[in-house]
Order: C-alpha cells, then sequence, then structure tokens
C-alpha cells in the first residue's frame, strides 16, 4: 500500500507540474503582469505585488497605448513628502475636469480600471461613451478625515482619488450625488464601485459613511476592500 500510495503521489505531482507549464500566462500569478491581462483575482495579485521598476515599465506601455497620459514629476520634500509620482493627464479618450498627482501603482490601476472597465461597463449600461471623469483631488498632506490624532490618509502620499462625476458622449453628466439615488443610474454606479476591487486595494462610496455621499475613494491600501 505505501509503494501505491508513493506512486500516486508522484502521479498527481507529474500532473501538477504539466498543468502549470499550460496554464495561460494572465492565470499564472507568478509569471509578470502585462496591460492585456483580464481582470480578476490573478490579475489582482500581480497589481499588489508590482515592484516599482515593473509599474514604471507598464506605466510607460500604458503611455505609448494612450491608455494614460502621464508627465513626470519632480520628488518634493516638506511634511509629505512624494517620490516616483507622476501628473495624470488624461485616459486617453476620457478626460479628467483637471490633472492630478498619482504614485505609479494608483496611475498605472486607474489607467486599467478605466480601461478595462469603466469604459465598457458605461456603454454597457448607459448605451453611451464615457468620455470625462471629474475628480476632488488625488494628493492632500493631512490625516484621515484631517483628524490629529489619525494616521496620515492615502491622500498624503498621492495613493487614492475621489471619483465625484461622470460625463458622457451623449451629454448626461451624472454626479455619485445624485447618481448613487436614482434609480436609473444606480446600478450602473455600483457596476462601477464593484469592478474597481480588482484594481485598488480599497473603494468607498455612499453606502460606506457620510464622508463619501458624493465620491468614490479609490486607493491603494489594502487587498480589494469596496463598499
Amino acid at each position: 500500500m505505501k509503494g501505491k500510495g508513493l506512486l500516486i503521489l508522484i502521479v498527481i505531482a507529474g500532473i501538477a507540474t504539466v498543468g502549470y507549464r499550460w496554464l495561460p500566462p494572465h492565470y499564472n500569478p507568478f509569471v509578470p503582469l502585462t496591460l492585456d491581462d483580464p481582470p480578476g483575482k490573478i490579475t489582482q495579485f500581480k497589481l499588489r505585488r508590482l515592484t516599482l521598476q515593473a509599474c514604471e515599465s507598464l506605466l510607460a506601455q500604458a503611455n505609448q497605448r494612450r491608455l494614460i497620459r502621464t508627465q513626470a514629476v519632480a520628488d518634493s520634500a516638506g511634511e509629505c513628502p512624494l517620490s516616483n509620482v507622476v501628473r495624470v493627464r488624461d485616459f486617453g479618450p476620457v478626460s479628467l475636469n483637471s490633472s492630478f498627482l498619482a504614485s505609479c501603482p494608483l496611475a498605472l490601476s486607474s489607467a486599467l480600471f478605466v480601461s478595462q472597465q469603466a469604459r465598457p461597463l458605461t456603454k454597457t449600461w448607459t448605451g453611451s461613451e464615457l468620455t470625462r471623469i471629474e475628480h476632488l483631488g488625488s494628493f492632500a498632506c493631512r490625516n484621515i478625515y484631517s483628524r490629529p490624532d489619525a494616521r496620515r490618509s492615502e491622500h498624503a502620499t498621492a495613493d487614492a482619488l475621489d471619483i465625484s462625476a461622470f460625463r458622457l458622449a451623449n451629454g448626461q453628466r451624472v454626479t455619485v450625488l445624485n447618481g448613487w439615488k436614482a434609480e436609473k443610474t444606480q446600478p450602473w454606479l455600483q457596476a462601477l464601485l464593484s469592478a474597481s476591487c480588482g484594481y485598488y486595494g480599497n473603494g468607498l462610496g455612499p453606502d460606506y459613511n457620510a464622508a463619501h455621499a458624493n465620491h468614490f475613494h479609490l486607493g491603494m491600501r489594502g487587498y480589494g476592500l469596496c463598499r
């Protein structure tokens, strides 16, 4: 029986090894992330474990493919020093109400979220193209909720973006504040917030607390907590 048991283990190990080798790259958590990897837990895992060098390389590729347009920013000192940040100008065909500062992980995650989820979901739910994202900012040197005894906010390191509204090709402008309560637009906005879980560490919306009634907070801390 011991011999049979050992043989079974060897066969199982052999099958697992062969299966691992034939895994599609986007299903293999140890193969480097590409911009074409589909949404999912494996892509999320790869995003969270990117080195700065790998992140910057992918962000450069995203710029070349016009998924995002960024500009290099010099490191800064002060109470909330910033390093390795960029200024995001737009997401290709999706414009912004203003540029914003972003860490490489925030910029790359946002580029993938907009191209892979926000744009197609908007088309599916509204029948119109997403043309503009409005935001309340990304970088702010402060503690969470500006409380003196709280830890530093993600905004203090340009690791979070607060999205307040969306504009569509049909001329419609939908704010998070009003759209979240409207029967016609709520399912679409809920789908957007839910989809953000695969790219950001956390996604907080109007149902989280009153402080987020008018925006989606998309930040890099955590591992896909959306509420």
